[in-house]
């Protein structure tokens, strides 16, 4: 396959995005069975896909309520991080997005940088893995076959928990100037870096409206898979999920979040371009990860997963063990409670957690 065949604009309009993804068929494995392969190191996370499926009513209740309380700081962490893309980059601006997370706040990048900074970017959004590094093929195509300028790349995800992903894409950055001679921005631009380990608006913990959905507001693509239906020169690969066209809300939701920065430039919001100080960020993080390590017996790190977004992922994907939530009150993780309540998961009151939540993925091998 040659690449760069596969690219596909999911349900986003073409202008939007394109997905530098291989869609495939996958049968969906069961979550418990899939932890199992997982944890015991059989299988890599990567090569499965448990079965997604649309959220239910109440949900999609909760998810309004998110919506109305949470969309003005997403929209503001997005003028933010556009300016500090405007300010970073001189000449052409690619935005690379990381799939899929990064696609939602990629494809509201590149209307603002568009409409507020006079900038024209084109926007991709390809694969990178935990261990695996990222998809050089879609790198290849952006640089090569797109002739896109080195210089011009930033790449783009949604939010860092532990900073795994940042540090996966400077590893891999290095190797492929190692491998390449090629020198790329190894930061990661994020609208709220937990970890403190990439260039972000915030450290801030807060709700982001499009962390709480799955496909129905990500183009309609699964995460990236990595398995044996990916040859050497394909993309990485996705599922793309025709059938919940029904209940799509990409594009809408790219438009209510484009509302509300209008809205905002028009009430005299003034976007900085002065990224957070990352050090607060990294003294939380180390301190919260040492300290639930030893609290609950955990070896495994990756079992940890803080901040909204990522408390919120392992609840609609992965097999969790627990909730520990700052104020159950707090009408921020309204959604955690709601998806705890449906799939039976206990939680607990954590008032000492530097963030409104943490999700604890179960251990399972001896379950």
């Amino acid at each position: 396959m040659e690449p760069g065949s596969a690219s596909f604009c999911g349900s986003y309009r073409p202008t939007d995005v394109q997905f530098l993804l291989k869609p495939i068929d996958i049968d969906p494995i069961d979550l418990v069975e899939k932890e199992r392969l997982i944890q015991s190191g059989r299988r890599h996370y990567s090569e499965m896909l448990g079965r997604e499926s649309l959220p239910s009513a109440r949900y999609l209740e909760v998810f309004q309520q998110a919506l109305a309380m949470g969309l003005r700081p997403m929209a503001q962490g997005v003028l933010d991080l556009a300016a500090i893309i405007a300010a970073r980059r001189s000449a052409e601006i690619t935005l690379v997005s990381l799939a899929r997370a990064g696609t939602p706040v990629g494809v509201a990048l590149r209307h603002v940088l568009h409409e507020v900074f006079g900038r024209a970017p084109v926007h991709y959004s390809i694969s990178i893995i935990r261990d695996r590094g990222i998809d050089r093929n879609a790198l290849r195509f952006i640089l090569e076959r797109a002739r896109r300028d080195p210089a011009g790349l930033v790449f783009v995800d949604g939010w860092t928990g532990k900073g795994v992903i940042a540090r996966e894409l400077r590893r891999a950055l290095a190797d492929l100037e190692r491998d390449w001679g090629l020198s790329l921005d190894p930061d990661l631009y994020t609208l709220t870096d937990l970890a403190g380990v990439g260039v972000a608006p915030s450290d801030t913990d807060y709700l982001i409206p499009s962390s709480i959905l799955n496909a129905t507001v990500s183009g309609l693509v699964s995460r990236s898979i990595l398995n044996e239906q990916i040859g050497p020169e394909d993309f990485h690969g996705c599922v793309y999920y025709h059938e919940f066209a029904h209940a799509d809300r990409s594009v809408w939701f790219i438009e209510q979040l484009l509302e509300d920065t209008r809205d905002l430039l028009a009430a005299g919001y003034m976007p900085n371009a002065q990224p957070v100080d990352p050090r607060r960020a990294q003294a939380h993080s180390r301190a919260l990860l040492a300290r639930l390590r030893a609290r609950f017996g955990i070896e495994d790190e990756n079992r940890i997963k803080p901040g909204i977004g990522e408390a919120t992922r392992v609840l609609l994907r992965r097999v969790p063990d627990r909730v520990l939530l700052r104020d159950p009150e707090d009408p921020q993780v309204a959604h955690l409670l709601e998806l705890a309540r449906e799939k039976g998961v206990c939680w607990q009151r954590d008032p000492s957690l530097p963030y409104h939540a943490v999700s604890l993925i179960k251990g399972v091998i001896h379950a």
